[in-house]
Order: structure tokens, then sequence, then C-alpha cells
């Protein structure tokens, strides 16, 4: 199904469809996609900024995967449009590193969907930077989808902000695009595989990393159209002719 233009409609829609897909994308990952003794479970944040996280958390305890037993786990090399790799270092040192834990295990990768506010001021924009930046220092590896054009404060997209502090290296969508999925595998050697996309077009599925080198691929496709196939009618009219319901006058 083409990605559909979510800024013809309220910033409130978007959020209703972004936790229904968040739910879909858990299951699929739950359904054999991921390693035993991993477990992908949705996370509201606080902030009314900030978007839900998809959180693979692993048993605590455990430590590398064991490959036989990763599920659709794989160890080949992810293809996107765009490969960035840096291997500077944001903290001087490494002592620091932070481990999250949670009561079923340690969080060892997010999947980050963005909505409208986390871009609307400079303070959301940096506040959301600076968390995906703290992830890839404490080892978390991240997959952001940003469905949304850029803005006066991402101008070159959520991508160059987030690699701004890691490797500030160019940046260009390719014509016709502009917007983003990106996934990095944190580490010292930190890795984006960019695959920019607009309007219209289908969803690759895209590498989230579990540890260095494994990922699993996440399906956002048919998670997408699935969650599009259950959108009420009327909403769904409304993103594709952006002409919103007359409100009822009783």
């Amino acid at each position: 199904m083409p990605l559909h233009d979510w800024t013809r409609v309220p910033s409130g829609l978007f959020h209703h469809f972004h936790q229904s897909w968040s739910i879909r994308i858990a299951d699929a990952l739950n359904a054999g996609r991921l390693p035993e003794g991993t477990i992908a479970l949705v996370k509201q944040r606080s902030g009314p900024r900030e978007p839900d996280v998809l959180a693979i958390e692993a048993r605590a305890g455990r430590g590398r995967f064991d490959v036989e037993a990763a599920g659709l786990a794989t160890m080949e090399p992810p293809v996107t449009q765009i490969v960035h790799r840096s291997d500077k270092e944001i903290y001087a040192g490494r002592a620091n590193r932070i481990v999250i834990r949670h009561h079923l295990g340690r969080i060892v990768a997010v999947i980050e969907i963005l909505s409208p506010g986390n871009k609307d001021t400079r303070a959301a924009l940096r506040d959301f930077v600076d968390k995906t930046a703290q992830f890839l220092r404490e080892g978390i590896h991240v997959l952001v989808a940003d469905l949304f054009p850029p803005t006066p404060r991402d101008p070159q997209g959520i991508h160059k902000a987030i690699w701004d502090e890691v490797g500030d290296e160019p940046f260009a969508f390719p014509a016709g695009k502009d917007r983003t999925l990106v996934s990095y595998e944190a580490g010292d050697d930190r890795v984006a595989s960019v695959e920019p996309l607009a309007v219209g077009d289908v969803l690759r599925d895209m590498p989230l990393f579990l540890s260095r080198g494994l990922y699993v691929a996440v399906p956002l496709e048919p998670t997408y159209q699935s969650t599009w196939n259950v959108t009420p009618k009327e909403f769904r009219l409304a993103v594709e002719t952006s002409v919103l319901p007359e409100p009822d006058a009783n």
C-alpha cells in the first residue's frame, strides 16, 4: 500500500494510527521473528510531544544471542539506499555506559515512530535527537520511521539531525524523496542504514539490530496496511482527500 500524506490531517489522527500500527509491529515481531528470550513491548512515553516506543527486551542474564535460536534474525548485510558509518566516539570515555533494565530484562533496541509534535518546536526536536543519541551511546539499537517531511527545524530530515551527533557527514535526500526510514546499529563503529521515501512509496522491511551484526527485518508494509484496513472509513477518507467531516450540527 502506498504511503499516505499524513500532513493532510490533524496530528491527533496520525497519533491514533501510529499507536495502532505500533501494536501490529510488536505482534508481528513477537510471532516468531525475534530470537528466543526477547520480546517486543509498546511503551508509552510520558511527555505529550514524545512518540510511543516499541522496545525490544532481552531477559536478564542473557548474553550474546544464540544464532541457532534467533528466530528470523539474520547476519546478512541489510540493503538500503544509503549507508553511513562512523567510528567516532560521542563520549570521550566508555566507563559511564548506562545499562537500562526492565522487570523482563535489558532493552537492546527501540523503534520510534515520529509524530508531528516531535518536530514542531526546536525544543521538541532537540529532545528527540538527544534521546536517540543517548540510546546509541548506551549500546541500544534504534529504528526511526519519520513519515513527515522536513521542517525548518530539520531542513535535511531527521536522519541528518541525529547523525550530526554521531558523524556530522553530508546528507541530502534523493530527488523526489522527503520522508525517512533509518536503522541505527549501536557500538563504537556506528552504522546508519537509510531508506529515503516519498508519499506513494511502499514501505520496505527495515533492519532492527539486536546485537552487533544480528538484526531482524521489521515488516513495516504489511503492518501499515493491516492498520489502515481497520481504520474507520471517515478517517481514511480524510487522509486521502484532506477533507474532514463536517461537525454534527446536533
